[in-house]
């Protein structure tokens, strides 16, 4: 999971698909031809040293003089190899990244900017693409005069020979043929290991990405005793910035826990590292007296539910989005879901209720019904353990009462773990977690916090004189 946050959309997309199809097109033929070619001049080559070995040596000359010239095209190939897979990537990130920001663009007005950057990326993607052409055409052409001038020195040769007495005409007319047979083989090869050393790149970012090393995931089916949390001497760093550093933490079972601080301080870090969509580097964290570690997956996601501030949906009907993390659920479960979530009206309201197919993460409904739609599915899953991630953050005030009731019927009975910018979203918490440059502050109760001097204290005061804002 933290692989496919922090790696840009543009590169793993560019890689498993412009820069695998091209591999897919052209990988086959080329090493077929090229191990064709070069098979074919082998043989030929020593046949001619079999019926001459001066027509031998001549083919045997020419060919070393291709080698050499080859090797200069592959490295002229492989200069501009790099740049062009490079720009092949960058052209997708821009766009994608123009696409998926269409909205702020035009809010902002900054449609003639962001242009730009996609026309600086296609203006990059072509000048590689010329580079590439220019350079190997070039290279290439001198590489098919040198076949043509072996195939011309191998039957002159012969001819000269046969002239002069010293071949008969027999092996004259075979070594004619074979001047035209080594000519077509290295040709042939020629032209397709320049191709090679693309692939070779191509081949090299997809290893880079299957390369990745892999979470272990296969530990044991486990049913915890309870849904205590532990976190102990927790650290954390993606590259060379630590992002959580020594914490340690304790979750009571049905609880409710609310972890506040500034922002990118590592707040959804730690329930990254709780429902371990990463691994912890130092430390270890444990669900029911067991570490995360020793669950499958699988066992370990059953006991989580997530509701994200922002929602994807899938395109596809909304019954199907509620039930997508149990396909085998009822209609009547279906819409006893949407019902506690708050959302079976507005459902009702739609062409088709819920068989209304949405579009791509969920664009044709408001951020209220999505998120609606969101915890629908999680009482669907009906997980012991849930967590919020700023889940009613970015909700409109005619919305914020039905999200309210739907998360109040989600969390009965349940271990909650709410990352909060709301005062009444975190003060009935049994604990407030302060967390502030990846460590833990300040740990305690609403009450118990507001009368000491610290982040948590400013945080509440901040949020009472913005609420207390009004326009005369």
């Amino acid at each position: 999971m933290g692989y496919f946050n922090d790696t840009s959309l543009g590169h793993i997309t560019s890689v498993t698909t412009n820069t695998m199809e091209q591999v897919g097109d052209i990988a086959t033929r080329a090493i077929m031809m090229v191990l064709q070619g070069s098979i074919t001049t082998v043989v030929v080559a020593l046949f001619m040293f079999a019926f001459d070995f001066r027509i031998g040596l001549i083919s045997l000359a020419g060919i070393t003089v291709f080698l050499l010239v080859n090797q200069w095209t592959n490295r002229s190939v492989a200069r501009v190899a790099n740049e062009k897979l490079s720009a092949d990537r960058d052209v997708v990130g821009v766009i994608l990244e123009y696409i998926q920001g269409i909205a702020e663009i035009r809010n902002y007005n900054v449609i003639g900017q962001n242009q730009s950057r996609v026309q600086k990326a296609i203006d990059r993607k072509k000048n590689a693409d010329i580079a590439a052409e220019l350079t190997a055409i070039p290279a290439v052409g001198v590489q098919n005069l040198i076949v043509k001038l072996i195939g011309v020195a191998i039957a002159g040769a012969s001819l000269w020979f046969y002239l002069n007495g010293t071949m008969e005409l027999v092996y004259t007319i075979t070594m004619l043929l074979c001047s035209f047979m080594i000519f077509e083989s290295l040709d042939l090869a020629g032209i397709y290991t320049a191709l090679l050393k693309i692939i070779g790149k191509g081949v090299d970012l997809a290893n880079e990405i299957l390369g990745i090393e892999q979470m272990d995931i296969d530990g044991e089916t486990i049913v915890p005793a309870n849904r205590d949390i532990h976190m102990e001497h927790v650290s954390f760093a993606y590259e060379n910035r630590k992002i959580i550093d020594d914490v340690t933490l304790d979750i009571k079972e049905n609880t409710t826990t609310a972890i506040v601080g500034p922002s990118g301080g590592g707040k959804t870090t730690i329930t990254s590292l709780i429902a371990r969509f990463w691994d912890v580097q130092e430390g270890k964290v444990t669900l029911g007296g067991r570490n995360v570690k020793d669950y499958s997956f699988d066992s370990l996601m059953e006991n989580f539910s997530f509701v994200f501030q922002r929602v994807y949906l899938f395109e596809d009907t909304i019954a199907n989005n509620i039930r997508f993390g149990r396909p085998e659920a009822s209609m009547e479960e279906v819409t006893e879901a949407a019902k506690r979530a708050a959302c079976h009206d507005f459902i009702m309201a739609l062409p088709n209720g819920y068989e209304t197919v949405i579009g791509e993460g969920g664009a044709t409904l408001s951020g209220g019904e999505k998120q609606r739609i969101a915890i629908a599915r999680a009482i669907m899953k009906d997980a012991p353990i849930i967590i919020l991630d700023e889940a009613t953050a970015n909700v409109d005030p005619e919305n914020e009462k039905e999200l309210t009731e739907a998360i109040e019927n989600l969390t009965k009975q349940k271990t909650i773990i709410m990352i909060a910018h709301r005062l009444k979203t975190v003060r009935n918490a049994e604990q407030i977690i302060v967390v502030d440059k990846g460590r833990i502050v300040q740990t305690g109760k609403h009450e118990e916090l507001i009368a000491q001097d610290g982040i948590y204290r400013n945080f509440i005061t901040g949020r009472k004189q913005a609420v207390s804002w009004k326009l005369s």
